[in-house]
């Protein structure tokens, strides 16, 4: 199941501005699909005192593909997600803009869903890399995030 063109436009400008935050960070998702999205973090405004992406805007970057992979790929009139963990691990300096790409199976959404509707709750978690320009990682990531049913 894929997602129609007006709905991947829809949800990339709302990913943009869900949060004021996200809005001042520029973040841009680039390409959203069922269980998929690939953003992107410029390096200004959001660089540290040495002229590097700054650590907090690297995990925020790790951490908004959650809610862009919720709103494509589950019921959101009945379910709302949760970050309950997520590790980074910094590899090198972030010297330009920087993106991240995730994708769940459609297998696993199906699996998510089945057991958040069943148990009001479902447990998923991914693992990401985070590159610069050169295709080169600055950070991975583990995510944990949990699917819940509205009034759980």
């Amino acid at each position: 199941m894929t997602l129609s063109e007006e709905q991947r436009e829809q949800i990339k400008t709302h990913a943009g501005r869900a949060f004021p935050f996200v809005e001042r960070c520029g973040v841009e998702t680039l390409e959203v699909d069922r269980g998929y999205c690939r953003m992107r973090m410029p390096l200004a405004p959001n660089h540290n005192h040495v002229g590097t992406m700054y650590a907090g805007a690297l995990y925020t970057l790790a951490e908004l593909p959650g809610g862009v992979i919720y709103m494509t790929s589950f019921d959101t009139s009945r379910f709302y997600p949760i970050v309950k963990d997520m590790q980074i691990r910094f590899r090198r300096p972030a010297t330009t803009d920087i993106e991240v790409e995730v994708r769940i199976s459609e297998e696993e959404v199906q699996r998510v869903q089945a057991e958040a509707e069943a148990n009001g709750k479902c447990d998923f978690a991914w693992d990401t890399e985070l590159k610069n320009s050169h295709g080169e990682v600055v950070a991975t990531t583990r995510n944990l995030y949990q699917l819940r049913r509205i009034g759980q």
